[in-house]
């Protein structure tokens, strides 16, 4: 083994992430100042940007264009698993007593679970290719679309952005009220009283605040960090793919541990702070939207690129893994009908450590 390129891709892998989450926080804090400037609607904007794991997106198609479809697929995978056992565990355990969820969290629940199972019956069954896979961007778009559906008949309320909590400092220090939201979590759930949980901007001073900036600064901005998530993706898969050669991993294994847990801290750091701050519905709608664009836009991707329709590919899904995801979600729903609890947490955490355990040692492949 070569330690040095070893180390170098490493450091490489690190710096990859660090940027990715830079790159994400940029495309979607601008995505939604321009969507604001040219009269969108909020709603469809919060549709749109909740749970969208652009991360695990930009690496799906980064190792997609470099050949490594099991490293595309196994960052799914595990980012499903560590959204659910990794950060909503993390969330329960944060959170204080007397929370409870709603009926739009229970709703976001059951539709994640129907989805997986959907998933986890074509994975199963090597259903998983072109056909299916435009399914499956399919039922992404008609989840947009009846869920902005039942949010305008009162039917739901709509999902909380998910991802990192950091703020941009371009957009929150020197521009009018567009740019008022310090912090991805309520970033458009401030502009608009359908998305609740939130103060009120007309109440937040104005005073401190200069003129708004020209729509062309934030298009270039959105466009600065669409680049920044290609490059970085790239370089992510690249140096991920390596590292697995290197360690003797398969790129799957890789995908399922590694990186998952990496692109998904974001997501753990709020659920913690959701828990603790007794937001329950933002900590459901982190876990559900993310896994709802994960097991549909992105495995379609991979599917309709032929990632997964060949014999090489049919090679890439363990039935583990499968089940895991699917426990996964039944763990999830059963905690949200049921009621939060610390113990449920601690339950959830532990599968987690035994599922990471696992793959890097009796499942290493």
């Amino acid at each position: 083994m070569n330690w040095d390129i070893l180390c170098f891709n490493t450091a490489t892998f690190i710096a990859g992430v660090f940027v990715l989450d830079y790159g994400a926080d940029k495309f979607l804090d601008h995505t939604v100042i321009i969507g604001r400037r040219l009269n969108i609607s909020p709603t469809l904007i919060a549709l749109l940007t909740a749970g969208a794991e652009y991360e695990e997106l930009a690496v799906v198609i980064a190792a997609i264009l470099q050949h490594r479809s099991p490293l595309a697929l196994g960052n799914v995978l595990g980012a499903t698993i560590s959204n659910i056992l990794g950060a909503f565990s993390l969330g329960l355990l944060c959170h204080p007593s007397g929370i409870k969820f709603d009926r739009s969290a229970k709703i976001y629940s059951a539709l994640l679970l129907s989805i997986t199972t959907l998933f986890v019956a074509l994975a199963f069954f090597h259903l998983l290719n072109r056909v299916t896979g435009g399914i499956l961007i399919a039922t992404f778009a008609i989840y947009i679309i009846s869920t902005g559906y039942a949010i305008y008949k009162g039917i739901t309320d709509p999902p909380q952005i998910s991802d990192s909590g950091g703020s941009d400092s371009d957009s929150d220090t020197d521009d009018d009220d567009d740019d008022i939201p310090t912090t991805r979590t309520n970033r458009v759930s401030e502009e608009s009283p359908l998305l609740v949980g939130n103060a009120n901007p007309s109440t937040l001073p104005k005073n401190s605040k200069r003129s708004p900036r020209a729509l062309t600064y934030h298009i270039l901005h959105l466009l600065f960090g669409l680049l920044a998530l290609s490059l970085s993706g790239y370089i992510l898969a690249h140096s991920a793919g390596s590292i697995a050669d290197s360690l003797q991993l398969s790129g799957t294994v890789f995908g399922l541990t590694v990186i998952a847990f990496a692109t998904t801290l974001p997501e753990k750091l709020i659920s913690v702070m959701s828990g603790l701050r007794g937001q329950g519905g933002i900590i459901v709608a982190t876990t559900a939207g993310s896994n709802i664009f994960l097991l549909t836009l992105c495995v379609g991707v991979v599917a309709v690129a032929g990632g997964s329709g060949d014999q090489a590919g049919r090679d890439t899904f363990v039935l583990f893994d499968l089940v895991m995801v699917w426990i996964s979600a039944v763990g999830f729903t059963a905690v949200v009908l049921v009621g939060p609890s610390r113990v449920a947490g601690v339950v959830l955490l532990a599968a987690y450590i035994v599922f990471l355990v696992l793959e890097v040692t009796v499942y290493k492949r």
